[in-house]
């Protein structure tokens, strides 16, 4: 049983389906309506995180700004320096996945079942944000459905190939931001990002490392600290790949 109630196996088959059903979906061999898995909980909670990343990572909700914003503060700052820009955007995000890990383990073992859940939410909004400016730096429309799945998948890092194989999806050069180009139905995005869910709360809990040192009180703020900003430093190189500038991809 995983910390949050499912194990990686059961959230793994669950993006499986759900990855092989988008691409039924896509070549109209299935209804979109067709149920995903009956998994309990496991359904509810994937849709429920996308759907979080997206409205909120993304599109911003109160103090929390949304991807173009952070964009286009960080081109002011850079004086129009594309490169600069990104730079200036994955330092912010690294300080604030700083303070969050920081803060969410200073409790320790007590405070681990609230403050864990808060910070994996927290990292993953950071991230997708991180990863949607960048794209939007880059001259991506963020608003299109195929690019904002490209964003989702990014935070998947290598299971996203996978993901794109069961999802009979070819991704042109190696680069999630191809996906645009495939014009996908919207219920086979809808799917897609589905499976997205489902594999990232597969990856919820595998830090066993991370969840020890959190248990320590003090010494877990610490860790989490390093730990989320060695995760966005990742993911920040990740995007900034996936992510070429729109003048130059596909020369």
């Amino acid at each position: 049983m995983g910390f949050f109630g499912w194990d990686r196996a059961e959230a793994v088959k669950a993006s499986d389906s759900a990855a092989q059903q988008a691409r039924a979906v896509a070549h109209g061999a299935a209804p979109a309506s067709v149920d995903l898995v009956a998994e309990g909980g496991l359904t509810g909670a994937a849709t429920r995180l996308v759907e979080r990343l997206l409205d909120i990572g993304i599109d911003g909700k109160g103090p929390f700004d949304a991807a173009h914003v952070v964009a286009a503060k960080a081109l002011r700052d850079a004086h129009g320096d594309a490169d600069q820009a990104l730079r200036i955007i994955a330092r912010d995000h690294r300080q604030l996945g700083a303070a969050g890990g920081f803060i969410t383990g200073l409790g320790g073992f007590f405070t681990m079942p609230v403050s864990l859940p808060a910070n994996v939410l927290e990292f993953y909004l950071l991230a997708t944000r991180l990863t949607a400016a960048t794209a939007k730096v880059r001259g991506y429309d963020i608003d299109q459905p195929e690019i904002r799945s490209a964003i989702l998948l990014t935070l998947v890092g290598a299971d996203s190939d996978d993901m794109l194989r069961k999802a009979g999806l070819h991704a042109a050069g190696g680069k999630l931001s191809a996906l645009a180009l495939d014009r996908l139905p919207a219920p086979a995005v809808m799917v897609l990002n589905k499976a997205v869910g489902f594999r990232l709360l597969a990856r919820i809990g595998q830090g066993t490392f991370a969840r020890l040192g959190r248990a320590v009180p003090v010494v877990g703020g610490a860790l989490g600290a390093l730990v989320d900003v060695y995760m966005l430093g990742r993911i920040g190189k990740q995007a900034a790949k996936e992510f070429p500038p729109v003048a130059t991809f596909g020369r």
